[in-house]
């Protein structure tokens, strides 16, 4: 038996509501972006008169959803508005363009509200208990850009061509000044595009007169005309101005511009910086357009993220702690061995007041006996604190000579000690050691601040507590980067421009931090369910269930009375023995019961 199958006939059309099962994704999205106050979603300034605008909330929900399906394009997700039953229901059956998509996604609006949605997820994470004080944990890794890997412009080319193309430019002012071409100007003008624009601007105000004299000679002048030979001449410098020196320079500023102290840009995304990607299959260290992406996590839910385009993660870590809205929450600050700096440290015990579990870079180097045992080592000499002096492996010494400081491009100041090797020491064979092969007298620096701060790491992750928490950061951290990359397939990005990149990656940990959660609602109900007879020890866990039921839409009843929103607010810790879910005769609804 087939089904009934008409053609040319015709059909009656019925139109029948459709819903999503409770535990969807769909609807886990939709109660997060409606979590947050209309004042947050809404732009403060809308024009009043026009078709109206596209509701941001709408616009939210329906990438989310695309987002945790894999698809960026502007055109599917069109395409899903139509054809996807889960997107027609987050939409309420509007339709966008891909235009307006895309244009949402790229915005300034839409950065602004994905960085305030990390707040409120944040906020929501805190309020059902899932975050914990002890310590925030922070990695980065590289995401490629969309953009060709071919199209590289390196700020040591530019500088070296600008540099010779301002010696041209000089010699040729020079010349025409000598000549009384064109009137003096300051010297940092000259070089300049505006100053050669200026230049070429006098040039044809004096061929322009050139030509009038030349109109007044006599046709033939024995030996030639000399006016016609000076107009050549300035014809040249006219043409090589206007055509070569001029669109070079303007060429070369930009890019300056663009630099904004990095080494590289590419021409197809000028925010994108050339760096080492993870992926190298040609093991050639290929330098590739790219982003370095910085982001902390709790629980493998990530809190915060920032989009630098500094390929070393030294400098990056001070300003995303800045920008991290949740730094309070927490009292350690873990990462690996990559952020381990004197600046750093400085930074977040003086200036943020916090402890961080992030060792150095040769601190497991440090740790082995071969490194110990190193008589060579400075580290490993004999240090008299009373005198001051040091007795290196040959048993020279090494005495206090002065204070030295060191100033990086970044403005950080380091304080050094200077030892040097005594001139006069207890034996002649001691004497020619104190001098170098080239026949200078040796010395050595020492970092106090660096060694303090070195002691003080190596204190904290020798103890059970650092220990425990640096531990986590294996499997607390590093899961969300594999789960970008290989689960929602972000190895590249889709947009192009700093903010347009930041918005796409921003919407993508929201929905690593949405499904991840729905996840662990699913598995959170599953067990309530199957424990319905022993139930539940902990007030923590029937609270989060009460409030992840309360939150799709399910009724429940707690010792025989209506459970509303505002029971949930519990300010005090009850004696509790027993939390259970039992079936309710009177009704088809489920009860809560807690002893």
């Amino acid at each position: 038996m087939y089904q009934n199958y008409t053609i040319g006939q015709t059909e009656f059309v019925l139109n029948y509501n459709y819903d999503l099962p409770q535990n969807h994704v769909a609807r886990l999205i939709s109660a997060f972006v409606d979590s947050i106050p209309q004042e947050v979603l809404l732009e403060e300034s809308v024009a009043a008169t026009g078709r109206p605008a596209s509701h941001p909330a709408i616009m939210l929900k329906i990438l989310l959803f695309t987002y945790s399906r894999q698809t960026y394009s502007g055109r599917k997700i069109e395409m899903m508005l139509d054809e996807s039953l889960p997107m027609r229901w987050l939409a309420h059956d509007y339709t966008y363009s891909y235009h307006t998509i895309n244009n949402f996604r790229s915005s300034q609006h839409a950065s602004n509200l994905i960085k305030r949605a990390f707040v409120y997820f944040t906020m929501a994470l805190t309020d059902h208990g899932l975050i914990q004080n002890d310590a925030v944990f922070i990695d980065g890794t590289k995401v490629e850009a969309d953009a060709n890997k071919y199209s590289f412009t390196w700020r040591r080319a530019v500088e070296k061509y600008h540099a010779k193309l301002r010696e041209k430019t000089s010699k040729i002012y020079e010349e025409l000044v000598e000549k009384r071409v064109v009137q003096e100007m300051a010297p940092e003008l000259v070089t300049s595009a505006e100053g050669m624009k200026t230049m070429e601007q006098e040039l044809g105000e004096q061929i322009t007169k050139l030509d009038e004299e030349i109109e007044q000679e006599p046709k033939i002048i024995k030996g030639g005309s000399v006016r016609k030979r000076r107009r050549r001449f300035l014809k040249k410098l006219r043409h090589q101005l206007s055509n070569d020196l001029i669109p070079r320079a303007q060429k070369y500023e930009h890019a300056e511009d663009i630099f904004q102290g990095r080494n590289s840009y590419s021409k197809t995304d000028h925010d994108a910086t050339f760096m080492c990607m993870k992926e190298d299959p040609m093991m050639n260290r290929e330098l590739k357009p790219g982003y370095n992406l910085q982001i902390a996590t709790h629980k493998q839910f990530v809190l915060d993220y920032g989009l630098f385009s500094n390929p070393t993660d030294t400098r990056t870590l001070v300003p995303f702690l800045k920008q991290f809205h949740a730094l309070g929450f927490f009292k350690h600050i873990v990462a690996d061995a990559g952020y381990g700096s004197e600046y750093n440290y400085t930074t977040i015990l003086d200036q943020f007041e916090k402890q961080p579990i992030i060792p150095y870079t040769t601190y497991q180097k440090e740790q082995k006996r071969k490194f110990k045992n190193d008589p060579t080592n400075s580290q490993n000499w004999q240090y008299n604190a009373e005198d001051d002096y040091y007795i290196d492996h040959l048993g020279v010494r090494f005495s206090f000579y002065r204070y030295s400081e060191q100033i990086d491009k970044y403005g950080f100041k380091r304080d050094f000690k200077i030892y040097r090797a005594d001139k006069h020491q207890p034996s002649a064979q001691l004497d020619k050691l104190t001098k170098t092969p080239g026949g200078r007298q040796r010395y050595m620096k020492v970092n106090p601040t660096w060694n303090y701060y070195k002691a003080k790491v190596k204190a904290t992750l020798s103890s059970d507590e650092g220990k425990a928490i640096y531990r986590r950061r294996k499997f607390d951290v590093e899961p969300v980067f594999g789960h970008m990359k290989r689960d929602f397939g972000i190895r590249r990005t889709h947009l192009r421009g700093q903010r347009a990149v930041e918005n796409d990656i921003g919407l993508a940990l929201m929905t690593l931090n949405i499904t991840k959660l729905g996840q662990l609602i699913n598995r959170w109900r599953a067990n309530f369910i199957n424990n319905r007879k022993s139930g539940l020890q902990f007030l923590i866990k029937a609270k989060i269930i009460v409030r992840i039921l309360m939150l799709e839409g399910q009724k429940l009843i707690v010792n025989s009375q209506p459970l509303s929103f505002s029971s949930l607010n519990i300010t005090h810790k009850p004696k509790l023995s027993k939390v259970s879910l039992v079936a309710n005769p009177d009704s088809a609804e489920d009860s809560l019961v807690i002893e």
